[in-house]
């Protein structure tokens, strides 16, 4: 008996269009990953297209424009890492969406790097390896091999959802390649144990300080009576400071040196915090009108001051970490004689590079690690990340005055912890909390609790220590992996083009 034709029912049609649109997801799904490295590469491109146009009829212009295609590689990954550390707090306390923390810290990173970013440019190009004690050919050799190891090493890390320093690889990028191009005479071993110094005691001050605020916040603000009127008094206190802080920073940065005496730059933050004050003191008390005297409240007060200590943050962090991706390049554009004193400030291009590279990979490949930072390592809300924001942001500028190329990840993550701890001992041990508490038993007539429930209390609070002992784990590795590795590249590099 002869086989019966297939026959086309509705059903069967049904069926092979299912598995039609389930392909077409799929490969939306595949191709919507290859999205972000696609628009990298392009990147990539124009960096180098960029510098082309100023050294094309220049000698050793291949080596700059290779060397600005991994400089701009380099910058990507810092904003996909390291600039995460800027706005994490102020995403994880629910102060803005991702998009806006997104594009917030994307034009103030610009506005950083290429306003104030010069001074620690000089530190990674050439105080870490002595320029004048290495031929210049070399030199442009041993900061392709830092580039090249410090962006693997950072681009690795973070598909491992890492928050690594970029600092740390860079500067152990560098002593590595130097040591194995020359040995270890060239490397200034005092500015190395400075910037050591500086990565130990960072995270510290940092978390210190951020302690410092939160206690503040809590003590004037949190655990008084009148919420709302304590918050309108205090909160244009805050903005204040932060404001005059940031504006004798600015001054010290762009002025020339000697212009002004360190006591008119004081009167000059001081000035620039009090007009602050009296403009946002309107502003509080307008906001505040129609507020209950709760916690929430405070949440919608400190919103807006969240919201400028990140942006101040990525000013702050564009104008320190901006070095990582372009302070080799720059060593290499000297070397090569285009840009005169080796010493000397980077040239504009090389600057826009660093900063629009780190922008871009904070655009493409950011929001893991933002949230990470802003959610999984402590319960953060305004208030809480306000202290964590300014704390870094002030610590940060402070070094970046002083040429230090500071980690930003050691300072944003200490104060992160900073803040966690705090709340563990101020939550057990803080005689205005307990007094609070029982003013508040008091006038609603319920028993207070004589011992609280130390496990809710725990479990509610602590910091979560698996992420911290990844973190510095990942810290204790990241200088002699990102050393050996940029050996290892130069070896390459120099057998097979020198």
């Amino acid at each position: 008996m002869p086989p019966r034709p297939a026959v086309l029912t509705k059903r069967t049609l049904d069926k092979d269009l299912d598995k039609i649109t389930h392909a077409e997801d799929a490969a939306k799904h595949v191709l919507r990953r290859l999205v972000p490295p696609g628009l990298g590469l392009i990147f990539v491109g124009l960096a180098m297209l960029f510098a082309g146009v100023y050294v094309f009829d220049r000698p050793g212009a291949m080596l700059v424009i290779a060397a600005a295609a991994l400089a701009g590689y380099m910058a990507m990954n810092i904003g996909a890492n390291d600039v995460t550390n800027n706005v994490g707090a102020a995403v994880g306390a629910r102060a803005m969406t991702m998009g806006q923390a997104l594009v917030i810290a994307a034009i103030f990173e610009v506005l950083g790097a290429t306003i104030a970013g010069g001074e620690v440019v000089k530190t990674i190009s050439a105080n870490i390896v002595d320029a004048v004690q290495v031929p210049p050919a070399l030199l442009g050799w041993i900061m392709m091999a830092a580039l090249m190891a410090a962006a693997l090493w950072i681009n690795l890390a973070t598909w491992m959802n890492a928050p690594v320093s970029t600092t740390h690889a860079i500067v152990g990028a560098v002593i590595g390649a130097g040591i194995s191009a020359v040995g270890p005479e060239p490397v200034n071993w005092q500015v190395m144990l400075e910037i050591t110094a500086s990565w130990v005691t960072s995270p510290l001050i940092g978390g210190l300080i951020a302690a410092g605020l939160l206690y503040l916040v809590k003590t004037l603000i949190i655990y008084r009576d009148d919420k709302v009127a304590a918050a309108q008094r205090w909160v244009p206190v805050l903005v204040a400071v932060m404001a005059g802080g940031f504006m004798a920073y600015m001054v010290l940065q762009l002025s020339p040196i000697g212009r002004f005496q360190p006591f008119t730059i004081i009167l000059i933050g001081v000035g620039i915090g009090l007009v602050t004050w009296l403009a946002a003191r309107p502003l509080i008390l307008a906001q505040a009108r129609e507020l209950e005297n709760r916690n929430s409240s405070l949440r919608v007060l400190f919103k807006l001051p969240l919201i400028g200590s990140a942006a101040l943050l990525s000013f702050a962090h564009g104008a320190n970490d901006v070095s990582n991706a372009v302070g080799p390049l720059s060593a290499i554009v000297h070397s090569v004689g285009i840009g005169g004193d080796a010493i000397g400030r980077p040239p504009l291009w090389v600057m826009l590079i660093g900063a629009f590279g780190i922008s871009v990979g904070l655009l493409l490949f950011g929001p893991r690690l933002i949230r990470l930072v802003g959610e999984e390592i402590t319960k953060l809300n305004p208030m809480r990340a306000y202290c964590v924001a300014l704390s870094t942001a002030f610590t940060v500028i402070v070094a970046s005055w002083l040429g230090l190329p500071v980690s930003t990840t050691h300072i944003a993550v200490g104060s992160v912890f900073g803040v966690g701890f705090f709340r563990e001992w101020y939550t057990r041990h803080s005689k205005a909390r307990i007094a609070y508490i029982r003013r508040k038993a008091e006038s609603f007539d319920i028993d207070e609790p004589e011992e609280p429930n130390i496990h809710e209390t725990r479990r509610r609070y602590l910091v979560r220590r698996s992420h911290f002992m990844t973190i510095i784990a990942a810290w204790i590795v990241t200088v002699p992996v990102s050393a050996a590795l940029a050996a290892m590249i130069y070896w390459v590099m120099f057998a097979l083009f020198v």
